[in-house]
């Protein structure tokens, strides 16, 4: 019995399901089909067999190509030769799409089924997915749906930017569109202009031109010498401003009033803001052929060529046309009225419009209109299928047609086209190399902007690393170096180590009474001990407390005076020590003799 298998393909992988022997015709039965609906009796019908999750959004893209291209993907392949069963006789297969299931007939050799019993299994294998695959929730199968649905939009949208051909298409359906209505406006203006001033019509002839001048006049009655010079501006020709001033002043219009004219400046001045936009739009219009289009543009002219591509739908779709197509282009209903009626096809669509046709002789028009568009196909198929967009080949084939032309006038024999087609290869090369230079070099700047930017930041961020470790340890020594110092003040008073006197010294001997300066003195004299401890020191000034501070205060400004006295008399740090405890020693003896 041949046993039915079904593949599913889903966001998150593949699935391969095998169906319980039950009878076809009674899958088809409308109470069977309503049991898809239940999840327990959808379980008695359907097994799943195996299941291959893709490892990544990359890799479910690819899937997802392959399979809307009809080619069996690796991944695919690897499931479908390890679960099916080896005897591919037994074995049918059922799958959604026709394409895919051709491809997997044609290379693996299983016989594949659409439509009928397939499609309602895959009806209900796509409402209970989720509980058919163990940890697989159904907000998980939405949010991955969702993104594969997103990232294949996107990369069959995915050009490149700078050679997209929609915007040509809408620039010139919005240029044709904007001549249309610039000419209707115009032609309302002068009809409504021309009741206060009817001779303005006859002297000029330009649209905007009009527009302007009747936005700059106004009330003809108004217009003087003064104003002779901005009708020059406006012209651009002396003789017409002078004839507009003349026949100012001998106008048969009718007067009109204040709130005519403004309305008629005001929708002139629109006309006038719609053709210079216009303008605007042309530049832009050359600017994206230049860039999409080359050689088409250098070959038939910017507006011609985005005609034939926006009629064509894409430069793709054009350059897939034959030449014989691309020449009646634009010429249908000519062509199938022809046919109908047996008549004379058209010899040209919108390739007339190009200077070559209206420079030809009537009996030649034909045929450099054949050539034309031959040229025309080839250009466009380079546009399309070149990776370096260049002008070389438009104007080598626009040399071409130009011989040809002369060719039909004088006689003259054209160059051949392997020789022209040589000559603009090697100049295409050179082309190329240049832009790939200029292309490095924009890249070694823009790399060398980039690592002067990542190293100033590297080094802001050190700076800032390193300074917090710097004030911090500064913090530290500070009262490390006041540790130090406080057991050293001992030795400086009694003489043991003269060189090392700091600072310090007088600010201990400020809170010192008269007492303490007497006793100290009467040991240095007496020769007494040099190991005199430092709590005895500290005993007097808590006993000496209560007692007045003016005398300790006096003795640290005279030592403060002195001290600066005799600092830039000293030459080094050794002497200015010795010296400072000499004079100390003499003040101290002399002030225990006075108490």
């Amino acid at each position: 019995m041949v046993l039915l298998h079904v593949l599913f393909e889903h966001a998150v992988g593949y699935a391969l399901l095998a169906l319980k022997e039950v009878e076809e015709i009674s899958l088809l039965l409308p109470q069977v089909e309503e049991c898809v609906l239940s999840l327990g009796k959808f379980h008695n019908i359907v097994r799943l067999v195996a299941f291959n999750p893709f490892s990544s959004s990359q890799v479910a893209l690819e899937n997802a190509n392959a399979v809307s291209e009809g080619i069996v993907h690796e991944d695919l392949r690897l499931l479908l030769e390890t679960h099916l069963p080896s005897k591919k006789k037994k074995v049918l297969l059922g799958v959604g799409d026709p394409k895919i299931g051709a491809a997997i007939q044609e290379e693996l050799g299983y016989n594949c089924q659409t439509g009928g019993v397939v499609a309602e299994i895959l009806r209900g294998v796509r409402l209970h997915f989720h509980n058919l695959v163990k940890g697989l929730t159904d907000l998980s199968a939405c949010k991955a749906q969702l993104g594969l649905g997103h990232s294949y939009s996107r990369a069959k949208v995915k050009f490149n930017v700078n050679r997209v051909d929609n915007m040509i298409i809408q620039s010139i359906s919005l240029l044709d569109q904007l001549d249309k209505d610039i000419n209707t406006f115009s032609m309302r203006v002068r009809e409504w202009y021309g009741y206060h001033f009817p001779e303005l019509v006859k002297i000029i002839n330009d649209n905007a031109t009009y527009c302007r001048l009747a936005q700059f006049i106004g009330n003809r009655k108004e217009l003087s010498e003064e104003k002779l010079e901005k009708l020059e501006e406006l012209t651009m020709d002396g003789a017409k401003a002078k004839a507009i001033l003349d026949a100012s002043r001998s106008s048969m219009g009718m007067d009109i009033s204040a709130i005519d004219l403004i309305n008629i400046e005001s929708f002139s001045s629109r006309v006038v803001s719609l053709s210079e936009y216009r303008q605007s739009l042309h530049t832009y219009l050359r600017s994206k052929m230049s860039q999409v289009a080359p050689s088409l543009s250098a070959l038939i002219g910017e507006a011609v060529g985005a005609r034939l591509i926006a009629h064509a739908g894409s430069l793709t779709n054009l350059a897939k046309y034959p030449a014989s197509t691309v020449q009646i282009l634009g010429a249908e209903k000519a062509l199938f009225r022809a046919l109908k009626t047996r008549g004379n096809t058209p010899k040209y669509g919108l390739i007339f419009h190009s200077t070559f046709i209206g420079r030809a002789a009537a009996k030649n028009k034909g045929r450099i209109s054949r050539y034309l568009a031959n040229k025309c196909s080839i250009a466009s198929r380079i546009d399309c299928f070149s990776e370096v967009p260049t002008s070389v080949f438009g104007e080598k084939l626009r040399e071409q047609v130009e011989e040809r032309l002369s060719f039909y006038e004088t006689g003259e024999i054209p160059r051949k086209n392997l020789d022209v087609m040589k000559e603009a290869i090697v100049q295409a090369e050179e082309a190329a190399a240049e832009i790939a230079r200029k292309l490095e070099k924009q890249e070694k700047k823009r790399l060398k902007k980039e690592k002067k930017r990542l190293a100033a930041l590297a080094l802001a961020s050190s700076g800032n690393s390193s300074s917090t470790p710097e004030e911090c340890e500064e913090m530290n020594e500070k009262p490390k170096k006041k540790k130090k110092q406080k057991p050293q003040e001992v030795p400086q008073e009694n003489g043991m180590e003269e060189p090392s006197v700091s600072y310090t010294k007088p600010k201990k001997k400020r809170s010192f009474s008269k007492e303490e300066l007497v006793s100290s003195d009467l040991e240095e004299t007496a020769g007494g001990s040099t190991s005199l401890p430092k709590r005895k020191k500290s005993s007097p000034k808590e006993e000496t407390a209560s007692e007045p501070e003016e005398v300790s205060r006096s003795v640290s400004k005279k030592k403060r005076r002195f001290f600066s006295k005799e600092e830039p008399v000293s030459s080094g740090p050794e002497e200015a020590a010795s010296s400072k405890t000499s004079t100390k020693k003499k003040k101290k003896l002399h002030k225990a003799s006075q108490d």
